[in-house]
């Protein structure tokens, strides 16, 4: 009996449906970040730390995020897998930006719910 090994990973389908929702997401927090920018007068401290101590804004936030690292992830193994052909280099840099990607959230998730 043929197995197909590729079922245990990602697959091309997978990959596009995840890069376009990952991107829908993190278009609507820049349209929400620009639309709070544009509306709000006199931005201070106070109307900052008052966006963000909502639980909603959090999990927006949160959710971007991860989105943003899920997003770069599939489109830096998509770029490392074209344009990098030695398999131990693009190995080693895909843990490298891989944990740099992940770093990003967990001090993101620091930061954030530490207000």
């Amino acid at each position: 009996m043929v197995t197909n090994k590729a079922s245990m990973k990602r697959n091309g389908v997978q990959d596009f449906v995840s890069l376009r929702a990952t991107a829908v997401l993190i278009t609507a927090y820049v349209i929400f970040m620009g639309w709070f920018f544009l509306t709000t007068e006199n931005i201070t401290y106070s109307v900052w730390q008052e966006l963000f101590s909502s639980i909603a804004m959090k999990t927006f936030t949160l959710l971007t995020l991860v989105a943003i690292m899920t997003h770069t992830r599939i489109g830096l193994w998509q770029v490392l897998t074209d344009y990098v052909k030695a398999p131990l280099l693009r190995a080693v840099m895909q843990y490298v930006l891989n944990i740099i990607a992940f770093a990003y959230v967990v001090v993101g998730l620091i930061v954030l719910w530490g207000v």
